[in-house]
């Protein structure tokens, strides 16, 4: 049993992962301030090794307090994705970043960070060559660059490890819908066709419960790992958004989508990814594109209104 600190821990990706830690006997200790209203980690109240702070990642008194006794530290805490950060440039500075750093500066040496950042580091790659962990990290959005800061605060400080996660798609109890795969099935689903900007923009992508995979995978495999980011994707799901909307097609053959002759998208990512160091870890993704755009297709006929966005 190890004792985990999760900041954010009632997010899309906490509400995936803190479940799951709790399942394997660890002793979890979340801190989250429900910006979003939610109550998705009601089920894990009957665990007694569950605890919840209705608190804020950037308040060092809470924090300094939290942090005690703790083996693992997993900063989810985040503004994520570029709209959302652009519309709050001081506090995607404050949470995504400046909170990273506080928890580098009040954690012993003896304490172990696992951080998701984002593979959009990346910016714009080139045509055909692969994205390594060891090519120039080039952010195009504030998100992007707040990210990557509180990556190279966490690698600096030591006795951590980095997890630049690609796309993250797939039903959570804190439901995310302006992320892509989750964004173009439900309007695949909802409104039948989606317009799409740059519609040959390539990117990679990951299952949520992939990601938490990974986190434990990440754990039982620290001292290998540790001291490096590593991607984290779908080897096979290098789409553009077309290739993408074509995957989503053959499920629901009456989506339609076109390409706007003008128009840019807000978040100009644009590359292909390379997971094989993480590959060569051991570990690998269980879940496909097509088993996440079947499970969202099951899941939007639950949800039906788009209180479940970021922005």
């Amino acid at each position: 049993m190890k004792n985990i600190l999760v900041t954010g821990g009632a997010g899309y990706l906490g509400s995936v992962l803190v479940p799951e830690l709790l399942r394997l006997g660890h002793r979890v200790t979340v801190v989250d301030n429900l910006y979003y209203k939610q109550s998705s980690l009601l089920d894990c109240c009957i665990y007694d090794n569950f605890f919840f702070h209705r608190g804020d990642a950037r308040d060092s008194l809470l924090m300094k307090r939290l942090v005690r006794d703790q083996d693992f530290i997993f900063p989810l805490a985040a503004l994520v994705g570029a709209p959302l950060c652009e519309m709050d440039k001081i506090a995607a500075q404050s949470l995504n970043t400046d909170a990273v750093r506080l928890l580098c500066d009040i954690t012993s040496k003896q304490q172990r960070i696992i951080i998701p950042i984002t593979n959009s580091g990346y910016g714009v790659g080139q045509s055909g060559v692969h994205c390594t962990e060891e090519s120039p990290l080039n952010p195009i959005s504030l998100y992007g660059i707040t990210k990557v800061e509180a990556e190279k605060a966490v690698l600096s400080r030591g006795n951590a490890i980095s997890l630049r996660l690609a796309t993250v798609f797939g039903m959570s109890p804190r439901m995310r819908l302006d992320l892509l795969v989750n964004d173009f099935t439900y309007r695949a689903v909802k409104d039948r066709a989606v317009v799409l900007f740059e519609g040959h923009f390539k990117r990679n992508y990951i299952h949520i419960r992939d990601v938490a995979r990974a986190f434990m995978h990440a754990m039982e495999n620290f001292e290998k790992m540790m001291d490096q980011p590593y991607n984290v994707g779908l080897s096979d799901a290098n789409f553009s958004k077309i290739e993408l909307c074509e995957r989503i097609k053959h499920y629901l053959p009456q989506f339609t989508f076109l390409e706007a002759p003008l128009g840019k998208d807000p978040d100009q990512r644009n590359y292909i990814v390379s997971n094989e160091r993480i590959e060569k870890t051991g570990f690998r993704p269980t879940y496909s594109i097509d088993m996440g755009i079947k499970e969202l297709i099951k899941g939007f006929s639950i949800i039906n209104n788009n209180r479940y966005g970021n922005v």
